[in-house]
């Protein structure tokens, strides 16, 4: 009887008790996923050049430091001990070589699973294995853990990734945790104390403005992602991010609206997760990705993700606070058009809606630099430039002395 209740109480302890580890993503994580470009037909060779680009491209030295594996790197069935079992036959020298290769390299390595019975690509899923299964990541070493949303039927979204993140926080190994839950259940409500990162929408798909319809369900293009959530941002910040999902820049969208999608996920402060083949991009995709003035507004030490404070002609304006009483302000074309944007600070007086920050050009002289150019002007002229159709037009800002 004794025995029992200590274990009850050691089980009651663990659940209670358990905490996601602190400071894992003080800023959004960056990285590079398998799943927008190679879904599952992934393997040994494809990780180990996907790595070795990572740091060749100069990514991994511009902050993307998580290699994660998405669906399809397990076998079908579990061993006769209820074990995951790698595939033998995409991954021959096994994972902890290959994951001590991406270690090797400076990288970190993260794995894909799913809080339901099967994975969306029908591998084996977690349900009724969390604890199992997440000594089985600690072993192997990962870093990461993306944890999607399908064959959930029957359970509830906030318990089930509590006990996942109870089954991580045993193990006493600091491992990222990446709800992929599409938004459905408002994870922003409710996951700031067990992930990192938390899906706000389903599937992206490389498209600017537009529905992919699956028949079921349907995959989103960049716009309708940015737009899909309102009066969210508040629940964001330092080490709970809402993930606007994996990039699709280099996916065959036109420069104009590659260099939006990224920027924009930058002032959103979103993780950002590169998803094409990142072994054969070009120069003008790699340039993009490593743009060290767009990664530091991602990366700014306040958190906070931008907002929209107006909209005309077809010019989205969006605003976004940064340390040291500093601004980066976005201009989105979305018209199928070339617009001329004639932007007069002296007019402006913005108050952060959810925290409170303050950005005055009445009173206040602001010297800025141009994201994309390499020209500086200040607030005491207008901003005039032309914006291409989709395109963006992005400047960082701070108070002149």
């Amino acid at each position: 009887m004794n025995k029992l209740f200590r274990i009850f109480v050691c089980c009651c302890s663990i659940s209670i008790f358990a905490q996601k580890p602190a400071g894992l993503a003080k800023t959004p994580p960056m990285g590079w996923n398998s799943w927008n470009t190679f879904e599952t037909n992934i393997n040994e060779e494809l990780v180990k050049k996907t790595a070795d680009a990572l740091v060749a491209s100069g990514m991994k030295d511009a902050g993307y430091l998580y290699l994660v594996l998405d669906d399809g790197w397990m076998a079908k069935e579990r061993d006769e001990n209820g074990n995951l079992v790698p595939d033998p036959v995409k991954f021959p020298s096994g994972l902890p070589a290959l994951i001590d290769y991406v270690h090797k390299k400076g990288l970190k390595f993260g794995l894909y699973n799913c809080a339901g019975t099967k994975t969306c690509a029908g591998y084996p899923g977690t349900r009724g294995y969390e604890y199992q299964d997440a000594r089985f990541y600690a072993k192997l070493g990962i870093d990461f853990l993306k944890y999607d949303w399908c064959n959930t039927e029957g359970i509830q979204a906030k318990e089930a990734y509590t006990t996942m993140r109870n089954a991580l926080a045993a193990t006493k190994k600091p491992i990222i945790f990446s709800l992929c839950e599409w938004g459905d259940n408002q994870p922003w409500l409710w996951a700031t104390d067990i992930g990192q990162m938390w899906r706000i929408s389903g599937d992206i798909y490389p498209c600017f403005d537009c529905e992919y319809n699956h028949g079921t369900w349907s995959s989103w293009g960049v716009l309708r992602i940015l737009e899909m959530r309102k009066d969210i941002r508040k629940y964001a910040g330092p080490d709970h991010f809402n993930d606007f999902d994996m990039l699709e820049v280099g996916n065959g969208m036109t420069a104009a609206e590659d260099r939006s999608h990224f920027a924009l996920w930058c002032m959103m402060a979103s993780p950002l997760i590169a998803g094409n083949d990142i072994t054969k991009m070009n120069q003008q995709t790699r340039d993009l990705l490593t743009n060290r003035d767009l990664i530091a507004i991602n990366q700014d030490e306040l958190g906070l993700q931008g907002f929209k404070f107006h909209f005309e002609n077809g010019i989205d304006y969006w605003a976004k606070p940064l340390a040291n009483n500093q601004w980066a302000f976005a201009f989105l074309n979305r018209s199928e058009s070339a617009a001329e944007l004639n932007f007069d600070f002296s007019k402006w007086q913005i108050t952060d809606p959810d925290f409170g920050h303050q950005f005055n050009a009445k009173q206040q002289v602001y010297e800025f630099k141009f994201l994309f150019e390499n020209k500086t002007a200040n607030t005491k002229r207008n901003l005039k430039t032309k914006i291409e159709a989709h395109d963006i037009c992005v400047i960082r800002l701070r108070e002149k002395k």
